[in-house]
């Protein structure tokens, strides 16, 4: 009978213990990778219109006074139609910068406050659009509500969802298998206008004279859920 050694124990253990290993790591078999998504198209109900005000001079001093000024009314006016969650005011940049001139020395003084207001009441900002002068609409976007979003988003998950299951047993039975087991999925969501923004909305609105509340036409938004992953057939 031959002599085992320590050694030779040794050596069969780190074999076996390897052979254990790659059989652990080694992919599984009959593995399908699959995707499906859903989209439901939802009306945006949300606004958010953001003012600009801008001055210049050779005094700094006195273009940002008129900066302020530029922004307090508009801030007063906008105070008024104010409400919790359905028109918010909020202060944006504010900024004041030198000009240069051809030469490259200081010439005088520029600067640029805005004010946005936004909110689930879209024919209210709409008409303090209208009301305020002392600034004038820079930009306009809609939007979609966190529980519109939420709302849309279960109800796409849950047909993305329904489509990954019924192509994986669709595939595992053209495969001629007779079932399958999950074994990894990711899922993702976001939402897309489904009509593009107007280019022109800062020319429009500071040719439209004052007391003319903004035309609103929201549009709509196709919120999508994505389902990836793999299974196992067997």
């Amino acid at each position: 009978m031959p002599n085992i050694t320590t050694r030779h124990l040794l050596a069969i253990a780190l074999l076996g213990l390897s052979a254990g290993s790659r059989a652990e790591t080694a992919p599984p078999s009959n593995v399908l990778s699959l995707a499906a998504s859903a989209s439901v198209d939802v009306a945006k109900d949300t606004l958010s219109v953001v003012f600009a005000a801008t001055r210049e001079g050779a005094d700094a001093g006195l273009v940002q006074t008129q900066l302020k000024q530029a922004l307090d009314a508009a801030l007063a006016e906008a105070r008024k139609a104010a409400k919790p969650g359905q028109v918010e005011v909020q202060t944006g940049n504010f900024s004041l910068y030198p000009r240069y001139g051809q030469k490259g020395t200081p010439s005088g003084w520029q600067g640029s406050a805005e004010m946005v207001v936004e909110g689930r009441d879209l024919q209210g900002i709409a008409q303090l659009t209208g009301r305020i002068s002392s600034m004038t609409i820079a930009r306009v976007s809609y939007g979609l509500s966190r529980e519109t979003r939420e709302k849309a988003e279960a109800e796409a998950t849950a047909q993305a969802i329904g489509r990954f299951r019924a192509r994986a047993d669709s595939m595992t039975r053209l495969f001629g298998y007779s079932g399958y087991t999950l074994r990894e999925v990711q899922v993702s969501g976001g939402d897309a206008p489904r009509f593009p923004p107007v280019p022109m909305a800062r020319a429009m609105a500071a040719a439209a004279p004052a007391d003319e509340s903004l035309p609103v036409e929201a549009g709509k938004a196709a919120v999508t859920v994505n389902v990836s992953g793999s299974v196992v057939m067997k």
